[in-house]
């Protein structure tokens, strides 16, 4: 609780304690005025003060103008007729208890947001002169070696260069579980190290890195607003002049009618209590407080999952997806190619991926260092005696006298070769020596743990349709689409194709729905800019895919979007409950107060009672661990 808040509950409690107080002490007249008076202006000073600045600056149409004109109001017709004072202090009262409410609300989500910026680096350790010295992160260089200590933050996205150790990580994806962490590792700013010193090589510049991306776009989320705020905004700003005339219509009006139509009494201390409790109603607290409060509780509650939601906009287009498009590599792939098939022909597995990566030894190529990761028997001191590398097709090596050959089905056929093809999906390198084939590797893409699971859950929460777009062959695009229970699979595409498919899904939608395209590379950012929702993996997704999106998810799970579209909808469901909540109660009452039927108090009902239960129906929003 802050400062401020822990103020006006003080007040609120004084308040309450002086008014029960009072009624049990027997004065009348001036006395009386000036007792209750008391309770009043310690509860509602701010708001008068806020009144009188807004008709100062020529700005009065707001809820503190209403708040002011009805519990003055009210407070002079109890001074004519020797009445009740209890009213207006307490329209007051439970008002500034609706705000403590709402205030309440906005910090408990800010929390969640504001959270995040504790990953915002203070300094970056440098070594200059053989000393460490703090230095602004801002000034450090691409390529210069900063030390990270245990406890500290690390500054700048960089690579491991000496050290190991453990990060937590919760900050920025949500999980709680800390990664460990070695040389040759990449690490990104903002998580913790909890255990060893590291030296880490940056590869970016601070502004550029990973922490100052995710602070921007927290920091610019709000400035993105929703249909339905922009809609109450607009609202508000008609619909208050116009019940503060329809008040003065209301007091004056029927006194007029009554007096030179009727020949009767104008009856104006009943019609000013009308009006003064018509304005009481028609205050539009609820409904401006509590919408944004929705959207803002929805964002703060996935931020602290690790989904950052770059405005309410978004969030209220993602709750109208019914198709998502996804990237395969690094998306539902781990991007990582490892080796998933062994078929040695006359000799062991193990080797077979011993004389491969031996053939292998001096290469840097991805499909060549996933055969060395993969040789459990293979060291660095076994060196080939002399490689040759064959563009497009492999390569020859001369091992202990023997020639070994490394590659593809080409390089086979071209050294002469019979080979046998193994039933397997993925990149396949086949391997002879002295012309005599000892089998074949198949290496692929390791699919991800949770995609399976991510795609099961986009159907249960109402996705219709999920395509996958990717520039792999056609073989290994259907088999991870059959796997993963995708709908439709596009292959062999370039990026400029993959922006041409995405043209064809929008145009055949319709206008209340929308399509979201999940992503990570340089190549996606078109589509992601494309999409009408556009998701990004922000762990090791690129910086032009990140800037495109309108989602990141930190820790690159697909099985964040099922519960993001979730967190989307049930935000939606609550604004929309907020609205017609508000409004209907609202106008059920108005039309009681401007028959009379509707005292004061019904009017703190109308008025407060509906923004307390909207404030609490919109924290709703922040509870999203058990979607």
């Amino acid at each position: 609780m802050t400062k401020k808040q822990k103020k006006n509950l003080i007040r609120i409690i004084i308040a309450s304690v002086l008014m029960i107080c009072f009624i049990f002490v027997p004065v009348s007249g001036l006395y009386k005025l000036a007792l209750y008076l008391i309770p009043y202006l310690i509860i509602g000073y701010d708001i008068l003060i806020k009144a009188f600045k807004g008709i100062i600056n020529l700005q009065p149409f707001d809820e503190c103008l209403l708040m002011a004109l009805a519990t003055i109001g009210a407070m002079v017709i109890a001074i004519i007729e020797d009445g009740d004072y209890l009213e207006a202090i307490a329209v007051m009262l439970f008002y500034q208890i609706g705000e403590w409410f709402q205030s309440y609300a906005v910090g408990k989500s800010r929390k969640n947001i504001t959270e995040l910026m504790d990953i915002r680096p203070d300094y970056a350790n440098v070594e200059i002169n053989g000393k460490i010295e703090k230095t602004d992160p801002d000034d450090v260089e691409v390529g210069t070696i900063i030390t990270v200590l245990p406890g500290e933050k690390i500054p700048i996205d960089g690579i491991i260069e000496d050290g190991s150790s453990t990060l937590d990580t919760v900050a920025l994806t949500g999980e709680s579980v800390p990664r460990s962490a070695k040389v040759g590792d990449e690490v990104i700013s903002g998580c913790v190290n909890l255990s060893g010193l590291l030296k880490i090589r940056t590869t970016k510049e601070f502004g550029d890195s990973t922490v100052s991306k995710i602070l921007d776009l927290v920091e610019n989320a709000s400035s993105k607003k929703s249909r339905s705020e922009n809609f109450i905004s607009k609202f508000a700003k008609i619909y208050t002049p116009t019940v503060i005339f329809s008040a003065i219509a209301l007091a004056v009006l029927p006194p007029l009618f009554n007096m030179f139509i009727l020949s009767q009494a104008a009856g104006w201390a009943n019609w000013i209590y009308r009006a003064l409790t018509f304005l009481v109603i028609s205050c539009p607290c609820a409904l401006v407080i509590s919408i944004p409060l929705s959207f803002f509780a929805g964002i703060g509650g996935a931020s602290k999952e690790g989904i950052l939601i770059k405005g309410s906009n978004y969030l209220e287009t993602l709750s109208k997806t019914r198709t998502v498009v996804f990237d395969k590599t690094g998306t539902l792939t781990k991007g990582v190619f490892e080796v998933t098939g062994i078929y040695p022909n006359g000799i062991e597995k193990s080797e077979l991926l011993c004389l491969a990566a031996v053939a292998e030894h001096y290469s840097t190529h991805p499909i060549a260092l996933s055969v060395k990761s993969a040789a459990s028997e293979y060291h660095d001191s076994v060196v080939p005696d002399n490689t040759e590398e064959i563009a497009g097709h492999g390569i020859k090596a001369i091992i202990a006298g023997n020639t070994v050959y490394a590659g593809n089905a080409k390089l086979m056929d071209k050294i002469g070769v019979k080979y046998s093809i193994p039933e397997a999906v993925g990149t396949i390198v086949y391997t002879a020596k002295n012309n005599e084939f000892m089998g074949s590797i198949v290496i692929s893409d390791i699919v991800k743990t949770n995609s399976e699971k991510a795609i099961s859950g986009l159907k249960k929460a109402g996705i219709r349709k999920t395509v996958m777009l990717t520039g792999d062959n056609k073989s290994v695009a259907e088999e991870i689409a059959e796997k993963l229970g995708i709908d439709e699979v596009h292959s062999n595409l370039l990026p400029a194709d993959k922006v041409d498919i995405m043209e064809k899904l929008i145009s055949g939608k319709s206008n209340n729905e929308a399509i979201a395209f999940v992503g990570d590379g340089i190549n996606d950012a078109p589509v992601l800019s494309r999409a009408d929702i556009g998701i990004a993996m922000g762990a090791m997704g690129s910086d032009a895919a990140i800037e495109a999106s309108d989602i990141v998810l930190m820790d690159d799970d697909p099985l964040k979007i099922s519960k993001a579209l979730k967190i989307s909808k049930k935000c939606l469901t609550i604004v929309k409950e907020n609205i017609w909540f508000a409004i209907g109660v609202k106008i059920i009452c108005l039309i009681l107060g401007a028959l009379g039927f509707a005292n004061m108090w019904t009017a703190i009902f109308a008025d407060v009672g509906v923004m307390v239960l909207v404030v609490l129906n919109a924290i709703r929003a922040l509870l999203v661990k058990k979607l």
